[in-house]
Order: C-alpha cells, then sequence, then structure tokens
C-alpha cells in the first residue's frame, strides 16, 4: 500500500511540506522533544477516542533526506516534530498508519521546529516545570532572547527565567518536582541554594521538619542568606543532618549560641529587649479572649449589642479587620525569624580549605 499525498502549504522557500498517511513503525520520537513523561491513564483515554474516532489532528513530522514532492521511499524514516502525544496513543489503539503533515528539508536541531515544539507543550496540565525549563534552556542556547521565548510560547519573561533557574536544582529535588512531592514555589529557593545544601534540605522537607510550605520557603531563603552571609567572611555553610525542629528548639543551646559571642554590652541589650518584647507578647492572651468571645456571640446578639455604639456594627468590625491585617504581618515577620534563628543553629561554618575533608564537613 502506497502513502497517500496531498499538497500543503509550504512553509519558507527551502521547506516544502505535504499530508501522508505514513506507518507509525516509520515514525520517531525527537530526542530533543521537550517533553520526557506522560501520563499513562490519559494517553489510555485518548486512544479509547482515537479508535472511534480516529486521529482528528494530524501530527506534524519532518524528514531532511526525502523527495520534497513527497514520494515514498522504502524504510524512510520520519521525526516527530509536534503530536508525540497523538502518536503513542494511536499506537496504543492499533492503529498501522497515521495522518501527519510532513515537513521536508528541515535539519536535526532546527531552532524554528524546537521553538514550535516548545510552544506547543508548555502550559499543558501533564508537563512538567523541569521539562518546560528545558525547553526554555534549549531556545535560549538556540540564540533566542529571553523575552522572544517568551513571546512565543505565551509566557511572561519572567515566568521563563523561574522556570530556567530550575535547571540549577540537583537532579534528586529536580525528580521530587517532576513527581509533584515538592512546589515549584518552594522548589525556586532551593535552587539558590548551594547542591550540598539542596539535597540536606530536601532530607529535611521528606522529614516532615516544616509545619507548611511557607515555613520550608521561609527556610530556604534564610539558608541562602547565610550562604552569602558566610561567603563574605571566606567561609562555606552547610546544613547538618540534625533535624531543623531540634535546632531551632526555644531556648536551645543553640540558639543561646546566636548571641553567645556577642559583645558583652550587646548581650546586655538583647536580654533587656527580649525581655521587654516577651512581656508585650504575653499581653496578646488578653485580645486574644476577646477575639474568641466575638468568634462564639450569636450574631443576632451582636447586631442589638453594637448597633447603637458609635460607629455601629461596621466600625467595631474595622477594629477587628485591622488587628487581623496587622497579625498577618506580624506572624509573617516571625516566621521568618523562625527561619533565620533555625538556619543559623542548624549549619556549620566549613573553611575553604577544609571544603574537601568530608569529615569536617559531616562532623
Amino acid at each position: 500500500m502506497t502513502d497517500t499525498t496531498t499538497p500543503a502549504p509550504t512553509t519558507t522557500d527551502t521547506v516544502k511540506t505535504v499530508v501522508m498517511n505514513i506507518p507509525l513503525s516509520r515514525i520517531e520520537r525527537d530526542v530533543n522533544q521537550p517533553r520526557e513523561h506522560f501520563d499513562e491513564e490519559k494517553l489510555n483515554e485518548l486512544a479509547l477516542s482515537i479508535k472511534k474516532l480516529g486521529v482528528l489532528q494530524p501530527i506534524a513530522v519532518r524528514t531532511s533526506d526525502a523527495d520534497p514532492k513527497g514520494r515514498d521511499r522504502a524504510g524512510r524514516k520520519y521525526t516527530i516534530i509536534m503530536g508525540e502525544r497523538r502518536w503513542r496513543a494511536a499506537k496504543l489503539a492499533g492503529l498501522d498508519r497515521i495522518r501527519c503533515i510532513v515537513h521536508f528539508g528541515v535539519e536535526d536541531g532546527d531552532p524554528e521546529t524546537l521553538a514550535k515544539a516548545v510552544a506547543e507543550n508548555v502550559g499543558r496540565a501533564d508537563m512538567t516545570p523541569i521539562e518546560e525549563a528545558k525547553g526554555f534552556q534549549r531556545l535560549v542556547d538556540l540564540g533566542y532572547p529571553l523575552e522572544d521565548v517568551a513571546a512565543m510560547c505565551g509566557k511572561s519573561a519572567s515566568y521563563v527565567g523561574w522556570r530556567i533557574d530550575l535547571l540549577k536544582l540537583d537532579l534528586s529535588v529536580q525528580e521530587a518536582v517532576m513527581k509533584g512531592h515538592i512546589t515549584v514555589g518552594l522548589a525556586w529557593y532551593v535552587a539558590n541554594l548551594s547542591r550540598d545544601n539542596q539535597q540536606r534540605f530536601l532530607t529535611r522537607y521528606v522529614r516532615g521538619d516544616f509545619a507548611s510550605t511557607r515555613d520550608a520557603e521561609a527556610f530556604a531563603r534564610a539558608c541562602r542568606t547565610e550562604e552569602e552571609r558566610q561567603a563574605t567572611q571566606g567561609s562555606f555553610f552547610v546544613l547538618t543532618e540534625d533535624a531543623a525542629a531540634e535546632a531551632g528548639a526555644a531556648g536551645s543551646p543553640r540558639q543561646e549560641g546566636l548571641y553567645a559571642q556577642l559583645p558583652e554590652e550587646e548581650r546586655e541589650r538583647i536580654t533587656r529587649d527580649r525581655n521587654a518584647l516577651v512581656g508585650k507578647i504575653e499581653r496578646l492572651d488578653t485580645a486574644g479572649s476577646i477575639l474568641s468571645e466575638l468568634a462564639a456571640m450569636d450574631p443576632e446578639e451582636l447586631a442589638l449589642l453594637l448597633a447603637g455604639a458609635p460607629g455601629g456594627v461596621a466600625a467595631q468590625r474595622l477594629r477587628v479587620d485591622h488587628l487581623k491585617d496587622v497579625a498577618t504581618k506580624a506572624v509573617r515577620n516571625l516566621r521568618e525569624a523562625q527561619a533565620v534563628a533555625t538556619a543559623r543553629t542548624s549549619g556549620l561554618q566549613v573553611d575553604p580549605a577544609l571544603a574537601n575533608d568530608s569529615a569536617a564537613v559531616s562532623a
């Protein structure tokens, strides 16, 4: 059986295209395709649809050694430009052939072809952030400015830049991102750490050392700040294997060590200011009791009690809303403070001369 061909629009002066029904066995995936993982369940769903309705949209393939007029050559192979998911599903559906738009004269690694493949796949629900990052990076490596990559793929330049930053992650952390074990937002903060600290951070995260993702993000930021701070002093900051919770426990010897080496006058100031601040924080119990009482009251009773007060119910609500906003900011600041304390008390300061001494790092 010969391939059926139908003329299709020409893309450029040197690249010709035709529509052909090609045996699936003669079509190969592009090893440079940005997508590496395909959801098996969704592939099976698409295969069932193809069994009933066929492949509704042809895939795009290329071949650089073919007759521009599209005449078949026995054994010729084709490489997918776009539509690998449909090709895989068609094989699952038992099809022998698939309708293709064949691009003749397109060489391996053609920038425009890669750009089309990345643009088609970016944003798909089953494309991982790491796959997106690799696709964006390939386009940048081919000479496309970040802004052009963003425009081609319908994304902002900052989005493309953030994704590319994920490639700084250690392979173990990249795998955790691809499997959904760690969020993309958190992974971006982790990517700013040294490779050794990335691995140690992942160990802590998987172990459950953090109460929330925000706590983990704050800790990653604090670790990065500590890396930079110690770098200015000519040393490395290396996370230990200790649990973050133990290292940052209130009143622990390690936390006391945060200011133990400060000048005596500075220690006296800190002690004085600490006592004053803790005294103020303890008075928050009163505000908490009042808010608990308001939360437990019947709304109709509240309306009767406060409707005649200055400003009515609305004024009292504004006061509580203000407290809520301030409390939210205070919680965020305390989270950052806890992260700083934990980072500084759960790491080692390593002299560069000893960086290759594994005993010194793990001591």
